[in-house]
């Protein structure tokens, strides 16, 4: 009997100290899952953060993207307005020349001549 004793007393003991290594483990398992909570959410900020500076990345670039496109758009623009311009003014100086040759050429007055070489040239 004496040998049950002691195997209920170990029983006992090792109950006791269980229940007491739980309670005390507890405490520091609530403290590790504290600092594994405080971390997770301290990890989810900055995950929130890198996704909004992402973000705000993407848009400025998308922005930067549109100036330089409108950019380039206003100066081909300009470009194509400017080459047109000259494009007319040489052809009024031509027209000009033709008319002048045309009158010189039929040797009438200025003013018959003129409408003489509009007219030619209308209809070419």
């Amino acid at each position: 009997m004496g040998e049950s004793m002691r195997g209920l007393c170990k029983e006992e003991d090792y109950a006791f100290l269980g229940i007491s290594e739980r309670t005390e483990g507890a405490g520091v398992s609530e403290e590790n899952q504290r600092e594994d909570k405080e971390e997770r959410i301290t990890w989810r900020q900055q995950r929130e953060q890198k996704e909004k500076e992402r973000l705000r990345e993407i848009e400025e670039s998308r922005k930067e993207k549109e100036q330089q496109w409108r950019t380039h758009v206003a100066n081909l623009t300009s470009s194509q307005e400017k080459t047109l311009q000259d494009r007319l003014a040489r052809l009024r100086r031509f027209r000009e020349f033709q008319r002048k040759v045309l009158a010189e050429e039929s040797g009438m007055e200025a003013g018959a001549a003129v409408l003489t070489a509009n007219q030619l040239l209308t209809r070419m």
